[in-house]
């Protein structure tokens, strides 16, 4: 991978940039505007420690211990980090400086342009992959897998990618798909994020870089520090990535499914839709931060909730009866073999 052309930072280019280039973009953003918060806070409550008892107040003063204490309270708060905000913060230098978000229709443009015009450091480019491949230092394949063959086809498009990173995060496409349409200098890997990311509750699944390959470090570093930023972040062989799209990738449509008729149910039984949605959504999130936290099997946090004849082991054997088990695994599986045929050749 070519050295940084920003002694700073790099360009990042993300073609493609629809749904999941806008969850990924977003997310950056949002990490980077909490991390610059974060640093703000840190140097006020530096000097307000360093001044001891005589920190200035609003009233222009000086702050009594009471205020000082209050003071470095309310400032500490804003220090408070999130699961995973340690490691987003320790890779904050190894995120993009600048963005390339390049679509294809000018529709998609103006709507880009709207959504980040706020940020500066985003520029929208439509219709031209090619100078987005040069200006770039590593790109973020973000279209149909259909498509990437044609815009890899591009003229030029071969030469502006040599010795830069290229990770794609299309189904069901492999790095030998890919290195095939660009030069052996270029490093390709894959990622499978998910639209979680654009509340930095994403996960993505990335491939391993090679020791051999040059810049491997430089080059997964970027890569973690970019998913760290939008959730969580695991390094998975390739061999499992269509299992994991079917998992991370469809897994958010297929949680709503569940969590719709969850809403449904409560509906019919006389509760009113917003409640309904609001004690079903949090019901799931917290019954997932008890596995992710506490380490806890379901199966054992299920048993926790079930007593002998009460209301939970009546819906459960509703659940089994309607064999619910074996369809969501199944879900997967179809899912997951689906996947696998995306980036085959139509014939």
């Amino acid at each position: 991978m070519s050295s940084p052309k920003q002694q700073n930072g790099y360009t990042l280019a993300i073609i493609g940039c629809g749904t999941m280039g806008v969850a990924i973009l977003s997310g950056v953003l949002d990490s980077k505007k909490m991390m610059e918060a974060r640093r703000a806070a840190s140097a006020v409550l530096s000097q307000s420690m360093s001044n001891g008892s005589t920190t200035p107040v609003s009233n222009g003063g000086n702050g009594s211990s009471s205020q000082q204490q209050e003071l470095s309270a309310s400032i500490a708060s804003l220090l408070e980090l999130e699961d995973g905000d340690d490691a987003t913060t320790q890779n904050a230098t190894q995120l993009p400086t600048k963005f390339l978000a390049c679509v294809n229709r000018q529709e998609s443009a103006r709507k880009l342009k709207k959504t980040f015009e706020d940020h500066e450091c985003v520029e929208v480019i439509c219709k031209d992959n090619l100078r987005a491949a040069r200006e770039a230092d590593a790109v973020i394949i973000a279209c149909k897998p259909q498509m990437v063959a044609d815009i890899l086809q591009q003229e030029g498009i071969r030469e502006a990618l040599r010795n830069k990173l290229v990770c794609s995060i299309c189904a069901g496409l492999t790095i030998k798909g890919i290195q095939a349409h660009v030069d052996k200098e270029t490093t390709v890997v894959r990622a499978m994020p998910n639209t979680p990311s654009k509340i930095r509750e994403g996960m993505t699944i990335l491939t391993p870089l090679p020791a051999t390959i040059e810049g491997a470090s430089e080059s997964r570093n970027r890569l973690v520090a970019i998913f760290s930023a939008v959730g969580k972040c695991r390094i998975l062989d390739e061999k499992h990535f269509d299992a994991a799209t079917a998992l991370a990738g469809s897994g958010p449509a297929f949680a709503c499914v569940f969590l719709e008729a969850m809403v449904d149910g409560g509906v019919m039984m006389g509760m009113p839709r917003s409640e309904a949605l609001e004690l079903a959504a949090q019901t799931m999130q917290g019954a997932a931060r008890m596995v992710l936290q506490s380490g806890m099997h379901p199966a054992a946090i299920k048993d926790s909730v079930t007593t002998p004849g009460g209301c939970t082991i009546a819906g459960l054997m509703n659940l089994e009866d309607g064999r619910l088990r074996s369809t969501v695994a199944r879900t997967i599986q179809a899912a997951t073999e689906h996947a696998a045929g995306l980036g085959m050749p139509k014939n």
